[in-house]
């Protein structure tokens, strides 16, 4: 998945970065709210983990306008802030939830887990579909109950489509939420990643539907 993290203070930051890169996730960092308005409400992420003190444009103010301007992504609000107003604030603006620092990073990542099960419509922790389960506490697929040994690339094809089954995922959509902005990306890396991925897990796994994109699961048409 593709996550904004806006954090000011660079280690906070980069060590989300580096914990949410662990899990299998594509992190960008924006250290101000100026910076922090214009990725989000020009492109395309999966999760906004955002912190309320920031240089140039407060967070709250960032939040209200990504909502104004119509931008639905989950946002996880950061803040040493802990007082109660500051919270329904937050929450009236638009936030999904509320993390006060100081905190444990196994705290903040199982809020993650949870804002992207709840987006994509998953209740578990542990996405099955087949003889195919992805276990998103450890970052684990495992094949009839026994782990696959994937490299992190496929890791992130396959957590990516298993968020989205029955949706045909445009191939050029799979390349912005699996690498990240720097990555020199070949033009068909995806098609790579997607047959050794059927090398592992079976030839039916992933499935193409000519000029949609790739899905895992049967097509639920009445998803776009």
């Amino acid at each position: 998945m593709r996550i904004l993290v806006v954090e000011d203070e660079s280690k906070v930051g980069e060590e989300l970065r580096r914990a949410l890169g662990a899990a299998g996730h594509v992190a960008e960092l924006a250290r101000d709210g100026e910076a922090a308005w214009f990725l989000g409400d020009t492109e395309d992420f999966d999760l906004a983990v955002l912190d309320l003190g920031l240089p140039k444009l407060d967070g709250t103010q960032v939040l209200k306008r990504w909502r104004a301007n119509g931008r639905v992504l989950p946002v996880l609000v950061l803040t040493a802030r802990d007082g109660w107003s500051e919270k329904v604030e937050c929450i009236d603006a638009g936030a999904d939830d509320y993390l006060v620092k100081p905190f444990r990073i196994e705290e903040f990542m199982a809020r993650v887990r949870a804002l992207l099960r709840r987006a994509t419509g998953h209740g578990s922790a542990t996405l099955t579909l087949g003889d195919v389960a992805l276990d998103t506490r450890i970052s684990r697929v495992l094949l009839g109950g026994v782990p696959v040994d994937l490299s992190p690339m496929e890791y992130r094809l396959v957590h990516y489509l298993m968020h989205h089954v029955g949706r045909a995922t445009p191939q050029i959509e799979l390349t912005e939420h699996i690498y990240a902005q720097d990555f020199e990306r070949n033009a068909n890396a995806i098609e790579v990643l997607v047959a050794r991925i059927r090398r592992k897990l079976g030839d039916d796994f992933i499935k193409t539907r000519r000029g949609y994109g790739y899905h895992v699961g049967e097509l639920d048409e009445r998803k776009p």
